[in-house]
């Protein structure tokens, strides 16, 4: 008897591990299967070269960045607009993480739980949300340089512009791509990927925890002489300010001013309020994860904060989650989560379920929003130049962050449009670019007038 239940036991055991290796397996297989039946080993669905030999990728008006012609995939026919969407779309080699060729392979394959990739030699047609011609117009104005464009519908989450530079041609790879600096971290898309000093576009922030937590700030004034001795650290300014109040000091993007505010309003403040306007927060815009904002307010000194609180000391901080932040302002709290994939059709026309628009947590106040507002509407009028942004109601902020000696600053500007018919947030970054607001700034302009304008 007892040998019965010993053997009634371990196949009860048996019965339950296999129960629990299914389970296992269904679950891999409804959250991977799509990455599993498209992966490059799947010779069914790429040719002898490693190319994925199904699908086709266009831009939201139904231009055609890359298809497969005769068993080969090929790309959009001007060699500027495959490398201004080349992070959007992906290389041949697999090489770009982000693209679509190989992040969204499934999509492409037709790839379902219930079919698996039957059907796709034929494949799908992959819209994505950006539009060719905005790339291109934002890889142009970049000049050469390194750094990213994006813009993004605050409202709806539609990603209509992403470049990350360096770029190259994905049907003429240079050959030393790998030995060339010019080339550096050209397989990284530096929107969603990356992490850079902010400089003074984190002031948005530290002004955002100053409306709120010091009562009297838009009655007080700060002297700005050129520097401030804080603790052991000696902030220096970009001018001589002279008396302002928190209007100018912020249009004048005084690290004076901000680095006072910033020691009254201390370490476990600050960091409160960059947690809380989702810095530090990883976003997964269509399953592809950004990088962290990382701060270090921990045993900071008092020197230390206030250059923390100008975007500067061990500051560093997503353009993607950036953006958002802008967007959050711009609808008062809550912006909508960005994504890439537009729709999908099937080789038989059939399209994909339509895609509703989620929100972020609240990473502002709607008051203090508002006011940051108009304080970034100011900055425009200010000292930007109202002018060079023609029909637009624009807040922005730039930033000038200073990334080591010997070496030129990066240039930042973000911001948003207010308006019914323009709810679009933006962030761009030029490395070692120079002024904010002249360098990075002329680059906005150039982008949101094609946006905004049609130019």
């Amino acid at each position: 008897m007892k040998k019965i239940e010993r053997r009634a036991f371990v196949c009860l055991a048996l019965a339950l591990l296999l129960a629990a290796g299914l389970g296992v397996f269904l679950v891999k297989y409804f959250a991977d299967g799509g990455s599993w039946a498209s992966s490059a080993f799947n010779r069914h669905l790429y040719n002898s070269s490693g190319e994925l030999a199904s699908g086709t990728v266009l831009d939201r008006d139904g231009d055609v960045l890359s298809e497969v012609v005769d068993g080969r995939r090929t790309y959009y026919d001007s060699a500027t607009v495959r490398k201004a969407t080349l992070h959007a779309v992906g290389d041949l080699q697999g090489n770009i993480g982000t693209g679509a060729l190989n992040a969204f392979a499934d999509k492409l394959t037709g790839y379902s739980l219930l079919n698996g990739a039957f059907g796709a030699q034929q494949g799908s047609d992959l819209y994505l949300t950006i539009d060719a011609r905005y790339n291109y117009t934002a890889y142009e104005a970049l000049g050469g340089k390194s750094g990213t464009v994006a813009v993004y519908n605050y409202e709806t989450g539609e990603i209509l512009c992403m470049v990350s530079a360096p770029s190259y041609d994905p049907l003429n790879v240079p050959e030393d791509i790998t030995t060339n600096d010019r080339y550096e971290g050209a397989y990284l898309n530096r929107f969603l990927s990356s992490t850079f000093t902010p400089g003074s576009v984190y002031k948005t922030v530290t002004l955002a925890a100053a409306l709120e937590e010091i009562p009297d700030l838009t009655e007080r004034t700060w002297t700005c002489t050129g520097s401030v001795q804080i603790g052991d650290e000696t902030i220096i300014c970009s001018g001589t300010h002279g008396e302002q109040d928190i209007a100018a000091a912020f249009a004048n993007s005084c690290n004076v001013a901000f680095a006072q505010i910033a020691q009254e309003l201390g370490a476990d403040t600050l960091e409160k309020y960059t947690e809380q306007a989702g810095l530090t927060d990883s976003y997964s815009i269509d399953g592809l994860p950004t990088a962290k904002g990382s701060f270090d307010f921990d045993g900071i000194t008092d020197g230390q904060l206030g250059w923390a609180g100008v975007g500067q000391y061990h500051d560093q901080v997503n353009p993607a989650a950036l953006m958002i932040y802008m967007g959050a302002i711009a609808s008062g709290g809550k912006a909508a989560e960005p994504y890439l994939i537009l729709r999908t059709e099937s080789a038989l026309g059939l399209p994909s379920l339509p895609h509703f628009t989620t929100r972020t947590d609240r990473l502002i106040s709607s008051d203090t929003a508002s006011a940051l507002a108009d304080l970034m509407a100011n900055n425009v009028t200010q000292t930007y130049g109202a002018s060079r942004f023609p029909n637009m109601d624009l807040c922005a902020k730039s930033g000038t962050a200073e990334v080591g000696e010997g070496q030129t600053p990066h240039a930042w500007f973000a911001g948003f449009l207010r308006g019914e018919d323009t709810p679009y947030a933006f962030v761009v970054l030029v490395e070692n670019g120079g002024g904010g607001s002249s360098v990075a700034g002329s680059v906005a302009a150039k982008v949101l007038d094609v946006i905004v304008n049609g130019y």
